[in-house]
C-alpha cells in the first residue's frame, strides 16, 4: 500500500480519540486530520527537533538516542521536515518503532516530497500523519510554527532538541514545551558549531542537558540498547576502530590506520554504500 492508500480521519476537540495532551495546550487545533494508527497519539511519546542543516555530529546523536527510545517504546514526534525531523522519522522506523509526523500543510499535500516514501514507511509502521489543515491545503511560511505547537504539545515526556541554530524553528518548539510546562531537553554540541548556538542556548536558560537516552527516560544506561559493533576484518575493522575515536581527515586517518590514502578512499567508499 501506498500512504495515498490509508483513509483519512477527522478527529474534533471532543472525540474520544482526541489526544489528551493537545487538549491543555493554548489554542488547541479544533480538528485534526489524521491518515494511520490513532492510537499512538496517547502513547509515550517524545518530540525530537532539530536543524534543518543536520552536521555528522548530529546524525550521531540521533543514532546514540532514536534506538534505545523505541526499544523503550517511546513514540517520537516530529515535523517530517529536512535534517533531524527526517532522520528522527526514518531512525525510529528503521529500528521498528512508531513515530508521528506533524504537517505543515494538508495531508495530500506534504513537505517536502522527498519524503513521499517516509510518509508510506510511517503509515505502515503503525505511525500517524496528521494535521490540523484540510487534506489539500499547500504549505505556508507562517505554518511552520504553528505546527510546531502540535509537536510540542503531543509530547508526554518532553521536546528533546538536537541541534538549532540561533533562529532555529527548534527554539519556537522548545519554546511551545516550556509554555505547556513539557521538559525541554538539549544536546551540548561544540562551541565553534553554528547548530550547537541554539541548544548551548538553551541549557544556559535551563533546559535539561542531555547526553544520552537514560538522562529523558531515566534509567540506567546499562538497561538501555547499546549500538552494535557490526562484525569487521582487515582494513576495515581499522578504519572503524580509528573513526570511532572522533572525526579524522583522510590523512589523518590513513596515519592512524596504515592505510595509503588511494586504497583508503576506495574501502571508505565500499564502507559507505554498506552504511558504515
Amino acid at each position: 500500500m501506498k500512504w495515498s492508500d490509508y483513509k483519512i480521519d477527522k478527529i474534533t476537540l471532543d472525540d474520544k480519540n482526541y489526544p489528551e495532551s493537545l487538549k491543555s495546550i493554548k489554542s488547541p487545533p479544533k480538528a485534526l486530520y489524521c491518515r494511520g494508527n490513532l492510537k499512538c497519539l496517547s502513547q509515550k511519546s517524545l518530540a525530537v527537533v532539530g536543524s534543518r542543516n543536520v552536521s555528522r555530529y548530529g546524525r550521531a546523536v540521533i543514532d546514540k538516542f532514536i534506538p534505545a527510545l523505541v526499544v523503550e517504546k517511546v513514540v517520537i514526534v516530529s515535523g517530517f521536515m529536512y535534517g533531524v525531523d527526517t532522520l528522527a522519522h526514518e531512525a525510529t522506523v528503521a529500528e521498528g518503532g512508531v513515530t508521528v509526523a506533524v504537517l505543515a500543510s494538508g495531508l495530500n499535500q506534504f513537505y517536502p516530497p522527498e519524503n513521499d516514501k517516509l510518509y508510506t514507511k510511517i503509515l505502515q509502521q503503525n505511525g500517524v500523519i496528521i494535521s490540523e489543515y484540510e487534506p489539500e491545503a499547500k504549505t505556508k511560511l507562517w505554518a511552520f510554527p504553528q505546527r510546531n505547537r502540535i509537536v510540542a504539545g503531543l509530547s508526554t515526556l518532553g521536546v528533546l532538541v538536537i541541534e538549532a541554530g540561533e533562529k532555529s524553528g527548534s527554539l519556537i518548539t522548545a519554546n511551545y514545551g516550556k509554555e505547556f510546562g513539557k521538559k525541554v531537553f538539549a544536546v551540548p554540541g561544540p562551541i565553534t558549531s553554528p547548530t550547537s548556538k541554539g541548544t548551548n542556548w538553551l541549557i544556559k536558560e535551563g533546559a535539561t542537558l542531555v547526553t544520552g537516552p537514560g538522562d529523558i527516560l531515566g534509567v540506567k544506561s546499562e538497561r538501555l540498547k547499546k549500538s552494535t559493533k557490526p562484525e569487521l576484518s582487515g582494513d576495515e575493522a581499522k578504519i572503524y576502530e580509528s573513526l570511532s575515536k572522533g572525526e579524522l581527515s583522510i590523512d589523518e586517518l590513513s596515519i592512524d590506520t596504515g592505510i595509503n590514502v588511494v586504497a583508503l578512499s576506495s574501502i571508505l567508499s565500499m564502507m559507505s554504500l554498506k552504511g558504515l
